[in-house]
């Protein structure tokens, strides 16, 4: 028996939840399977409460290499009426998971290594944090399907990279290598491919061990904070920081500062 396309795997001393992405035969192509699965996961790890901080990663060396073209190609077969059909229902599955991952109160960190293409570009882009081995290449790809992007590509990379390099970008299809994807901000960290799994679990262990609560409403705010005007982002911080200050954990972190000692936050 195979496999399934992906595995999730949940380590309860650490408050870290591990999506694998797990086609490495196709350098985990997004497939039917493949997005189900994830979308299933990515529900699971949002309403468990005992995950403080989520890993997405590929196995077999790549992260994601975008949609699978042999199942694309297969619905050719289709009519033009069908075919729209199914592309909007295959293309839904992945808008839903790219929209819990960015509403998320929970830190989600991408760990990518290989191919980082089409689909898996935008995955990454909806993360909070990218931690990225050194053989890490980039491309959004569709161009070369006759097909633009999809997953909220194009609404990410503009956001980090700008108008004019998100053009750059999408409109040549080009690869770029994890020193410049880094220079552009794609990313966070780069290491090397053999310090990838340690380098990721170390942040994602940190995050975990955060007042995950404030942590989730400060990547709201980040998130939101370009679809707002100045007054309406502070308004937003107030009403952040007065939820923060009803939590245990602002307690616990005040006594910590106070007594000078790292806070034991509860997450909560």
């Amino acid at each position: 028996m195979s496999s399934p396309a992906v595995l999730l795997e949940t380590d309860r001393s650490s408050a870290v939840a591990t999506i694998t992405l797990n086609r490495p035969r196709v350098l985990n192509a997004l497939n039917h399977e493949l997005s189900e699965l994830l979308q299933d996961a990515v529900c699971r790890v949002e309403n468990d409460s005992d995950v403080r901080a989520i890993v997405i990663r590929g196995a077999g060396g790549n992260f994601m290499a975008g949609g699978d073209i042999n199942a694309f190609h297969a619905a050719l077969q289709h009519d033009e009426s069908d075919r729209k059909i199914y592309f909007e229902r295959f293309i839904g599955e992945v808008n839903d998971t790219v929209t819990r991952i960015r509403r998320m109160q929970k830190p989600v960190v991408a760990s990518v290594a290989g191919a980082v293409a089409g689909f898996g570009f935008s995955l990454m882009n909806s993360c909070d944090l990218v931690v990225a081995a050194d053989d890490s290449y980039f491309t959004m790809a569709y161009r070369n399907i006759g097909a633009s992007p999809d997953g909220s590509g194009t609404y990410g990379l503009p956001r980090v990279v700008g108008t004019k390099r998100a053009m750059e970008i999408a409109l040549l299809g080009e690869r770029i290598d994890a020193r410049r994807a880094l220079d552009l901000g794609l990313i966070n960290w780069v290491v090397s491919k053999e310090e990838l799994e340690m380098a990721t679990h170390s942040r994602a262990t940190l995050l975990a061990r955060g007042p995950t609560r404030a942590l989730g409403r400060t990547k709201c705010l980040i998130n939101e904070s370009l679809g707002r005007s100045l007054s309406e982002q502070l308004q937003a911080e107030q009403d952040s920081f007065s939820a923060c200050s009803g939590d245990e954990d602002f307690a616990i972190g005040l006594e910590a500062f106070l007594k000078k000692k790292n806070a034991e936050f509860k997450g909560c």
